[in-house]
């Protein structure tokens, strides 16, 4: 009897426990910064109740079973279910999810969530810019997202870089549109801690851009505060130093002094050095020029926040980098400061501003091309000392071996002055007025203006009878004044119609206006041969003609447009997307300001048809095609009318007279290039959303490219001084590629969490039209005297190499009267010569065998990205890889007196000693015509980021009142495999045609970071 009694209570208390209910409270933060989250939905899951925090994060429920499940979840974070056990109050740390499908995506003139984009979009976030802590926001694109690929122009502080979206599809401009927060702008100019996120439209979802649109579009988003946010402080600072990540193989004193004796003897000329025994190792020009423990250093803090209906941002930032060559003549500063404000003014009415000013001043030296401190370094023979006896800087001999353009790099570094300052103002204002529930308008001014100042000036100097020396000082002065601004007025209907028709309609204007003039000014005879007289108000004379040199130009540019986009999905899985705009633009003749760019993007959400239901693999699946057409304006001014910009001369009564005449021929039929754009992707994620893959093929053509070199009448003539023929519409180009990245994220346990991100894209690069009188345009020069080495042919990639191939050397006089003639080059061929190839086979080696010998554009580019979080260590590393883009090794002079690279020791010295390098000798050879012997394959992989840090634990700072500290260190640029000679196998002078040619590009250094993250 009691056992029964006893059972039943027990029973009575177990019902009572699982039927009882509680009041449940608790409060929501971010996990990262610890502040409270508003507005986050925390529901009682397969039920309607629930509640939405208030400002502070606080939520409360009443009536909560035991034992149930409350769903937490707010847009951009992981969402989170938790089983009420008790009624003690739940302390709830949302994460950020990055990859959430409901993350809003921003397209232009609008947003969308993830899962509904039909385009080919990529997005860089704020945490992947902090782990890679790019100097330049550029670089945080680099092996981050597929089909981009950003090339360095020099590694010098403050040089420029060219970001390439899908390849190069012309021979003009081919670097994106950047829009600020809504408004034209550039990417140069910001902080990358003031950025949110970086968006890349990459197909015809960037048509809504239309005719500036053609090269990719690049959207950032700066942050702002939240509405409803405690006050957030957050200062980041990084000290750090630089060095050169690797030196070229030169011969050293006495390896230089045996090549140049058998060099001579070779020739038939007197030894240069009889006696080699006491040179030793020489001079090293490159340790000379290139400095270790070179200082960088970045600051900058943000304090943001907001109240119910107003969120603020403020933030300043400062950063200073010296270069790796000549640090007291090179460096690098950027200060900014920016402010964002958002305000509910009314229940209707929502204001919007953000304004960035940015203060850049950058000293430099020539560090690209021939005469630049490096190549002046990687040419002077080891065997001179950087100083005399006397202590001055030693003067190179003006003779036949050494010519007149090499001169000592220290002495040039000494004898260089030069300053440019930049101040810049941009940002955005907009209202938003709802004028019904789901009618919405917008209206938002973009504006951005720009000062800039440069100096440099030239000091009597005498190298010694070379073609730098200097007989009369002068400095040159410019101020260049650059504005634009832009007026966006649009609406946007939002509605959904018999349940399952959700349909989004976007339209409106765009006024964009860029206008700006520039003075130069040079003035001689500078007081006391000195910078700190350098001044154009200070000088003393004047130029050859007896006033001073003075220049000037002006420009005006206006483009008026109207766009409207229909965005329409069917229960959220058959989406469907169209846009047209209507650009007109003054930079055209008035028969052909106006185009029209169509585009279109569908969708389909295959893991939301029932037959996916039963699918314990993949969770979701979305296939896309998008097809379009853009513009691309982005060409010279006034390019449809004749201008007095060329030189005539006329006899006026026995007198001689200068004048002006036309300079260019116009061409009223002028018109913008046209892309038409193709792309079909497959977005999927699988074993619960841990894996996601995203895949595309693109095909980008290119019509109406601007050609030069066209054939005029005789009458009219282009010969004379500043005339040239017209640029007419007649060129195209064609990219083909295929893209894939997948990402991986796990929580393999509590403390331990993993992702892993790899990207691909292929490209294949393919010009399909030259209608102008030669069929190719030609770039890129190749030593000196020799014809340009780049071109762009039909059938052939843009910017391909076309010179001589190579079929070994020479091994003895047989093979050489065995072969057609090599004369018609310049010399004939002797045993240790290069053996080229009759590519027409005409019997005969001339300029008809020419051919395609490589192209600096890669066939295919990698990314992988790592990050691992162990408790409160975290380590990052992003690496990039480039496979099968050609170099041209350009920086080696042909003189015979030059110093060489190392290569040089493998040369042919006999039947059988190389088939590869050449001999050596003063004698005439054809050795040094332009050929696959200078073509290298550049492919590399870099390393470009390694990150450890750690976050002190939340315990041991809550006293120093921090809500976050973390330290790091890091390696940015750690090491780059490569079998290419030069300094940089990914360096370009970003020129389509020619970029792929090394000067002795300045090496971008290697930098050692120490970091602390702080949040208050």
């Amino acid at each position: 009897m009691k056992i029964k009694f006893f059972t039943l209570f027990a029973l009575i208390l177990t019902m009572t426990a699982f039927g009882q209910n509680v009041d449940l409270t608790g409060t929501v933060t971010e996990a990262s910064s610890g502040q409270p989250l508003p507005g986050v939905n925390v529901i009682l899951k397969n039920t309607s109740k629930g509640a939405s925090t208030d400002f502070d994060g606080n939520f409360t429920i009443k009536d909560v079973p035991l034992n149930s499940v409350v769903v937490v979840s707010y847009i951009g974070f992981v969402k989170q279910e938790i089983t009420i056990l008790n009624n003690d109050p739940l302390n709830i740390a949302l994460v950020e999810d990055s990859e959430s499908l409901s993350e809003v995506v921003v397209i232009g003139y609008g947003t969308q969530k993830k899962r509904d984009v039909t385009g080919a979009v990529s997005i860089v976030d704020s945490q992947t810019l902090d782990e890679l802590k790019p100097v330049k926001v550029e670089q945080a694109l680099q092996g981050t997202v597929s089909g981009v690929n950003v090339t360095s122009q020099s590694g010098a502080p403050g040089a420029g870089l060219d970001i390439r979206i899908r390849g190069i599809s012309t021979n003009g401009t081919n670097g994106p549109l950047v829009i600020i927060d809504g408004y034209q702008g550039d990417l140069g100019i910001l902080n990358p801690n003031d950025i949110e996120t970086i968006t890349v439209l990459k197909d015809a979802q960037a048509a809504i851009y239309g005719t500036v649109g053609a090269n990719g579009v690049v959207l950032i988003t700066t942050k702002s505060g939240k509405k409803g946010g405690k006050t957030q402080i957050s200062f980041n600072s990084y000290v750090g130093f630089q060095e050169a990540t690797r030196k070229l193989s030169l011969l050293n004193s006495t390896e230089y002094a045996l090549i140049l004796n058998e060099s001579y003897a070779n020739g038939g000329q007197d030894l240069p050095y009889p006696n080699v025994s006491n040179l030793g190792e020489g001079t090293d020009w490159q340790d000379e020029v290139l400095n270790d423990a070179v200082p960088i250093m970045s600051h900058d803090f943000s304090i943001s926040g907001g109240s119910e209906k107003i969120a603020y941002s403020i933030s300043g930032s400062h950063l200073y980098q010296q270069g790796i060559v000549a640090p007291k003549k090179t460096d690098f500063r950027r200060n900014t400061a920016r402010a964002s404000i958002k305000a509910d003014l009314s229940d209707k009415i929502k204001m919007n501003t953000n304004v960035t000013y940015t203060y850049l001043d950058r000293d430099s030296v020539n560090d690209f091309g021939l005469g630049s401190v490096l190549f002046n370094a990687l040419n002077t023979p080891s065997t001179y000392s950087p100083y005399d006896t006397n202590g001055d800087f030693t003067l190179l001999p003006s003779s036949s071996g050494l010519g007149i353009e090499i001169i000592n790099p220290l002495a040039q570094i000494e004898n260089t002055y030069n300053d440019y300052d930049l101040k810049k103002i941009n940002g955005t204002v907009s209202l938003e007025y709802q004028i019904l529930d789901k009618l919405n308008l917008t209206g938002r001014v973009g504006f951005n203006t720009s000062n800039s100042e440069s100096k440099s000036f030239s000091k009597i100097v005498d190298y010694g009878g070379k073609v730098f020396d200097i007989g009369r000082s002068s400095v040159s002065q410019n101020a260049i004044n650059d504005n634009d601004y832009s007026l966006d007025i649009f609406a946007t209907y939002q509605n959904t119609f018999l349940e399952n028709h959700n349909v989004t309609l976007t339209g409106g204007t765009t006024v964009f206006k860029t206008f700006g003039n520039g003075l130069y000014a040079t003035g001689y005879d500078v007081p006391n041969n000195s910078w700190e007289f350098a001044d154009v108000s200070l000088a003393l004379g004047t130029g050859g003609d007896g006033v001073r040199d003075v220049s000037s130009y002006t420009y005006d540019e206006r483009r008026l447009s109207f766009f409207t986009r229909l965005q329409y999905d069917f229960k959220g899985k058959y989406l469907f997307s169209a846009m047209l705009r209507r650009d007109s633009s003054t930079k055209f003749g008035p028969d052909n300001r106006v185009a029209y760019f169509p585009s279109a993007t569908a969708g389909w959400i295959i893991s939301d048809e029932e037959f996916f239901d039963d699918s314990n693999l993949i969770d979701f699946m979305k296939l896309r095609v998008s097809y379009g057409i853009l513009g691309n304006d982005q060409i010279p001014n006034n390019g449809y009318v004749g201008q007095l910009s060329g030189e005539a001369t006329y006899i006026f009564d026995d007198v001689l007279t200068n004048g002006t005449a036309i300079g260019q021929l116009p061409n009223p039929e002028l018109q913008w290039e046209e892309a038409k754009k193709f792309d079909v992707g497959l977005d999927f994620r699988f074993l619960n959303n841990k894996i996601d893959i995203t895949t595309d093929y693109f095909i980008n053509k290119r019509d109406n490219l601007l050609i030069t070199n066209i054939p005029v009448s005789g009458i009219t003539g282009v010969f004379a001084p500043g005339g040239r023929s017209p640029t007419v519409n007649a060129g195209g180009v064609e990219n083909k590629g295929f893209e894939f990245a997948i990402n991986y994220r796990e929580n393999l346990t509590d403390n331990l969490k993993i992702s892993a991100n790899y990207n691909i894209t292929t490209l294949n690069n393919k010009v399909t039209e030259v209608n102008n009188s030669t069929g190719f345009l030609e770039a890129g020069n190749f030593s000196v005297g020799q014809p340009a080495i780049a071109r762009m042919e039909v059938g052939q990639p843009i910017g391909y190499f076309y010179g001589y191939k190579t079929n070994g050397i020479f091994q003895n006089q047989a093979e050489v009267d065995a072969h057609p003639s090599q004369l018609a080059l310049g010399a004939e061929a002797s045993p240790g010569d290069l053996r080229f190839v009759d590519v027409n086979k005409d019997g005969e080696i001339t300029t008809d065998d020419r051919t395609n010998l490589g192209d600096p554009i890669p066939d295919v580019t990698m990314g992988l990205n790592l990050t691992f979080k162990y408790k409160n260590i975290d380590f990052t590393a992003y690496a990039f890889a480039s496979i099968g883009n050609d170099m041209v090794r350009n920086y080696e002079r042909t003189l015979s007196d030059v110093n060489r690279l190392d290569y040089v020791l493998d040369r042919w010295t006999g039947e059988g000693t190389s088939n590869s390098v050449p001999r050596v000798t003063t004698a005439a050879t054809t050795n040094r015509i332009f050929s696959d012997f200078f073509v290298e394959d550049a492919s590399y992989l870099r390393i470009q980021n390694i990150q450890i840090g750690y976050s002190i634990p939340q315990d041991a700072i809550d006293k120093l009142g921090f809500s976050k500290m973390r330290i790091y260190l890091g390696v940015n640029n750690l090491y780059t495999f490569t079998n290419y000679k030069g300094y940089d196998p990914g360096a370009t002078s970003g020129s389509p045609i020619g970029g792929g040619i090394d000067f002795g590009f300045y090496p971008i250094p290697r930098t050692y970071l120490c970091g602390v993250n702080l949040n208050f």
